[in-house]
């Protein structure tokens, strides 16, 4: 069945040791737009462990199955660097992308969107820990906006950002009104206890905290990709400037 007969596709990408709520929280919203098909899709269907090891989620489809949403969402992970190497996924982002209507992503996704060269050239957001990582990419990082747009592209920052860049979203496809009901129906009106949630309100100490924990959440057999991901890039611009 050809997959625009469905109002609107929704397609979540999911993979080994993604951010659970990098993919639930933009989730949560989207699946309440009217007529939304919203999909988790993988390499393959079945279980997928999130970071942390404690939570599964599963995904419905593969990206195979799924060859024009006409939204997809990115999420970042632990794992993220080997997702920026991983040529199906790569291959099936580039593809998808030339018919979406929009191209999405939370915290690191937006290196997995650089590393298949859909951000280059173009404002983007990601976790704070890696903005140094998306320039590299070749985009224009944007450190101090929750949610930046560039054209049919919509990349949130940290974790929790996408539940911000999916109600966004759902304001553009199904109207501010509804959006506004939506995020009334998931009750979002953080009032959190503390003003440390982004690097210009946190304290020296935190932040530095704040790094640590994000170090020795990369497991070591994604730190040793680092040198693949910069010999891909270097290629790319070799290529660009030829």
């Amino acid at each position: 069945m050809d997959q625009k007969e469905n109002p609107l596709q929704i397609a979540i990408l999911l993979y080994q040791g993604v951010t659970a709520l990098d993919a639930v929280g933009p989730w949560e919203v989207l699946s309440r737009i009217p007529g939304a098909d919203v999909r988790f899709v993988a390499k393959e269907v079945g279980p997928v462990v999130v970071e942390g090891g404690a939570l599964l989620l599963g995904a419905t489809h593969s990206v195979a199955e799924t060859p024009s949403p006409d939204v997809v969402v990115v999420p970042g992970g632990s794992t993220t660097p080997g997702q920026m190497v991983d040529d199906e996924v790569l291959d099936w982002l580039r593809k998808v992308h030339e018919r979406t209507t929009w191209t999405a992503s939370v915290c690191t996704g937006a290196l997995i969107l650089g590393a298949a060269g859909i951000l280059k050239g173009r404002p983007a957001t990601t976790h704070w820990y890696k903005m140094g990582v998306l320039r590299i990419m070749g985009a224009r990082p944007r450190p101090d906006e929750r949610v930046v747009r560039s054209g049919k592209i919509v990349t949130a920052a940290g974790v929790s950002s996408g539940i911000d860049m999916a109600l966004w979203l759902a304001g553009e496809i199904a109207g501010r009104e509804r959006a506004e009901a939506i995020q009334l129906v998931i009750e979002y009106d953080p009032h959190p206890p503390f003003e440390a949630g982004h690097t210009t309100k946190a304290s020296k100490e935190v932040r530095g905290l704040a790094g640590t924990m994000m170090d020795q959440s990369i497991p070591a057999d994604q730190r040793r990709l680092v040198p693949r991901i910069a010999w891909r890039r270097f290629i790319d611009l070799i290529r660009t400037a030829s």
